[in-house]
């Protein structure tokens, strides 16, 4: 039988009604049911006959996306509470305490933190803590816990109560310049041993997340490792949500049923300025948005408080009045005393009005001050055994809370209070007193506010040792157990260092070429994990798909329209190319999630991502810097490289600057291949350095071209040079005469074939020898020069490798590269030759590449020019003979 077809709703009533009759009495029966018991109930009934439909054989309606502003599990259905209450409380007490001292502590050297964040999230954390997230002494793994960035001072707090930090390093908080602080986020490179992942540039963290849990699932599928026990916790701001990262990747985690994630949005209904949507509810858009892509959703809205006043509510008018209430009046409520209440709130209807003067004044300011389910370890205890038992779907738990709670009135649901960091002693006395913490009046007499910890043999640090100890030891924790790869046989690199003969072939391809063999290999080949954004036919990686396949938890459950072609598209649930389609974003956070693998899982995987001209860099910086924060490995592969290689290509395409952005990032080692031998010494050596013995925690980025040439067989001891970044390829062509000019041709990349042709222009029409140098790495050599210069002041004496390679080589140097000139000019200070650059400077656009490097001047015969130009500054040529190459050559 056919699926049925699906109209939109809005087109329902053009349909032909075949029972009219039936059709009057379903509207008959709503009006009376409006009429006797209100629209509440009406639409009530209607939201459970929807509900019930969609969950009927042979229907299809879609499901419902928003529910009343109401928790979705009531107290009666909330499972038992499994742990002590009391003993938690006073556990998360004194992290609230030592949080809040820690910032107060720094504010006195003008540092700052944040401390209403984990306030207001306290017993969303600790109730995990405590019931939850597993550590990795178990299998290694463990949970993956993407901590909200302004919540680490709560984090802190834990660590100290269990003995993991000391109180020196909490005085040390945001003072890390001698090497003992504590970050003032989570930041792995800062604090390795803690810290796994970086959330605090928003957006990234619930992005990573999603392809964090997807990558997990891959590792299963392809029989790496078992992960069904390892669970990822994203924890968010309802604020946070407005990053297009935040939701990008939602109906990825839908349609892929990710089940083991979940996102829990801290809604205290506040951002860093005011409200986040002062005139709607937060909470019930994002319902509506999570639902529609597919996610489990549980609403933590209201404390035990509530319920007898849910119960009072017999038409819904409470529920009503609830759902309209804008997010900023609700932040007002808290602020406000009972008669205002009464007022504003309750006075919005008679049924509301006999309502609130059934309350007590403490009642109301309970209800609106304090009573929020966020608040109470039984309502998110009961949403997150609510989460880890769905299956089927991820699941978001979007949790009210009240912005700076437990603080004081001076800082609870404040506009101001993300910007407030400190606490007066007047007020950490009241703090102390609404905490039932056993600290003296004597302690809170100086002028530093103490941290305060149970005694070693207390029943709470017992409490807490016991219920981690269960948990598979501390979270969160970072945990690395070196495991290095063997180098693959040099079968495959050999075969590029030979050269391609008489074929002519883009390093694009070289690259690709190599992987494929690495591929093969029978101890690291499975170990690959190739990632492309929608664009591997252009990089010529359709040959992959047949023998690796491409990763779907589904398989393949069509009939491929090519099955009959021999690169066939082939996905399969244990395939091993991520081909994510058209998101540079998601593709990099699978990169992140498989470049840490070695630490997250104790499975070091080898990534390569490879993108499409400018998309990597220009559009992902944030992301590349987050993965060296995360201490990432693998390479990164720009395509198509270069400013003016792409034919036909414009504006928006071109890219003539990512290495410029790449140099700002410590953690990228950077290379721009001339040859496909060059591609093979880097990336082997790259395999070395991130997952040999000494494995370093960073990441090759080599940008490779599609335009095809003669692949060249490499020459003799130049490996050094690929790898320092700077080596003579081809020396000048002996002239006939006494006094010849001479000069240096450094080029890059693909502009190393202008620097060998105008070699020869220089030679045949102006009697100049030139030698040509190849620079895989303008950035490492400036790195290398740095270091120098660090090294002389501290009285050693180091001399920069570009300035030893190029020592005693005569004549001006002119460099060239398909890159703007800010990217060869970085090593300009370190060469003592006459220096002269030549880039691709501007915009991009769309021409053939004859003319569009005539068009920026980086052309064979503009570089003859210019470097006559530079010869004639010298006085080593006749001035008259730039003007003569300009018209010669028509420039």
């Amino acid at each position: 039988m056919p699926d049925p077809v699906r109209l939109p709703y809005s087109q329902l009533d053009q349909l032909p009604d075949r029972d009219p009759e039936e059709t009057a009495e379903w509207r008959e029966s709503l009006d009376a049911v409006t009429k006797a018991a209100g629209p509440h109930r009406a639409a009530y009934l209607m939201r459970r006959a929807l509900e019930h439909t969609a969950h009927t054989e042979g229907t299809d309606l879609p499901s419902l996306v928003e529910t009343d502003y109401v928790n979705t599990i009531p107290t009666s259905a909330e499972p038992a509470f499994p742990g002590d209450e009391a003993m938690e409380a006073r556990i998360t007490a004194w992290n609230r305490w030592n949080a809040a001292a820690m910032v107060t502590r720094g504010s006195k050297l003008g540092l700052g933190g944040h401390i209403a964040t984990f306030a207001s999230a306290a017993w969303l954390y600790e109730t995990g803590f405590q019931h939850f997230f597993r550590g990795k002494e178990g299998d290694g793994s463990g949970d993956q816990l993407y901590i909200q960035g302004h919540a680490s001072p709560g984090v802190y707090a834990r660590a100290f109560l269990e003995g993991r930090l000391t109180e020196e390093q909490l005085d040390h908080f945001r003072q890390e310049a001698g090497g003992e602080g504590l970050p003032s986020y989570p930041h792995p490179r800062r604090l390795p041993w803690l810290w796994e992942f970086p959330t605090v540039s928003m957006g990234l963290g619930p992005l990573s997340a999603i392809y964090q849990a997807r990558f997990n699932r891959y590792l299963e599928h392809r029989g790496i490792k078992d992960t069904g026990n390892s669970h990822v916790w994203a924890f968010l701001g309802d604020g946070e949500m407005d990053e297009p990262e935040s939701t990008a990747a939602l109906a990825l985690a839908g349609r892929e049923g990710l089940d083991n994630l979940t996102f829990v949005i801290n809604c205290n209904l506040q951002r860093l300025d005011g409200p986040v949507r002062p005139n709607f509810k937060i909470v019930q858009e994002l319902e509506a948005q999570f639902r529609a892509a597919g996610w489990n959703v549980v609403k933590a809205l209201w404390g035990q408080a509530w319920d007898e006043i849910f119960a009072l509510d017999t038409d819904g008018a409470l529920i009503q009045r609830l759902r309209e209430t804008p997010d900023a009046q609700f932040q007002t409520y808290a602020t406000r005393d009972a008669a205002y209440l009464r007022e504003h709130f309750f006075g919005a209807s008679d049924t509301l009005k006999a309502i609130g003067a059934r309350l007590s004044d403490a009642k109301l300011l309970e209800l609106f001050q304090t009573s929020r389910a966020g608040h109470e370890p039984r309502k998110v205890y009961a949403a997150y055994r609510a989460a880890v038992e769905h299956k089927g779907a991820p699941t978001v738990i979007l949790a009210q809370t009240v912005k700076g709670y437990t603080l004081g009135t001076g800082f609870e649901s404040r506009n101001a209070n993300h910007q407030m960091k400190k606490l007066t002693m007047a007020e950490f006395r009241t703090m102390r007193d609404l905490l039932e913490l056993p600290i003296p009046d004597s302690a809170l007499e100086g002028d530093l506010v103490p941290y305060w910890r149970p005694a070693e043999d207390s029943p709470e640090m017992q409490y807490l040792r016991t219920r981690r100890a269960a948990l598979d030891g501390p979270a969160p924790a970072r945990k690395v157990v070196a495991k290095p790869l063997p180098m693959p046989a040099d079968k495959a690199f050999d075969a590029l260092k030979k050269g391609s003969g008489s074929q002519e072939i883009a390093t694009t391809m070289a690259f690709v070429r190599l992987v494929k063999d690495l591929m093969r290999d029978k101890e690291t080949g499975k170990r690959w994990v190739p990632i492309v954004p929608d664009e591997a036919r252009t990089f010529g990686m359709e040959s992959l798909f047949p023998t690796a396949g491409l990763y779907s938890p589904k398989g393949a459950t069509y009939d491929p329209v090519d099955r009959d072609q021999l690169l066939w598209y082939k996905e399969a649930r244990n395939g091993q190319i991520l081909n994510e389609g058209i998101t540079e974003a998601g593709s990099l956070a699978d990169f992140t999630a498989a470049a840490t693998s070695y630490a997250t899982h104790g499975e070091p995987m080898i990534p390569f991502y490879i993108f499409y001209s400018m998309f990597g860099w220009q559009r992902t910086a944030d992301q590349f810097w987050a993965l060296a924060d995360q201490l990432g490995r693998g390479f990164v592969i720009g395509a198509t490289a270069g400013r003016t290689t792409m034919t036909g290509e414009g504006l928006q395409h071109a890219d003539g600057h990512s290495h410029l952005i790449a140099s700002t990032n410590p953690a990228a080692l950077s290379y721009d291949p001339a040859f496909a031998y060059e591609v093979a010494v880097i990336v082997k050596e790259g395999l070395r350095r991130m997952y040999g013995p000494d494995a370093e925690d960073v990441f090759y980025y080599l940008t490779v071209y599609n335009e095809t040439k003669v692949q060249p067989a490499m020459p003799e001891g130049v490996e050094e040079g690929i790898l320092k970044g700077l080596y003579r390829f081809k020396e000048a062509t002996s002239i006939e005469g006494a006094e010849v000019p001479r000069l240096q041709l450094l080029a890059s990349g693909t502009a190393i074939h202008w620097a060998l042709e105008a070699q020869a222009l220089l030679a045949a029409d102006w009697g100049v020898a030139a030698d040509v140098w190849s620079a895989p790495s303008w950035t490492e050599l400036r790195r290398d020069a740095l270091e120098c210069d660090a090294a002389r002041l501290e009285g050693e004496d180091r001399i920069p490798y570009v300035t030893r390679a190029l020592a005693g080589a005569p004549g001006p140097v002119v460099a060239v590269s398909d890159w703007m000139r800010a990217v060869p000019d970085q090593i300009a200070p370190w060469v003592e030759q006459d220096w002269t650059s030549i880039g691709t400077d501007g915009f991009g656009l769309s021409d053939t590449r004859e003319a569009a490097r005539r068009y920026f001047g980086v052309d064979p015969q503009s570089v003859v020019v210019q470097a006559l130009a530079a010869l004639a500054r010298r006085g080593d040529v006749k001035p008259e003979s730039v003007k003569e190459a300009r018209e010669r050559y028509g420039l």
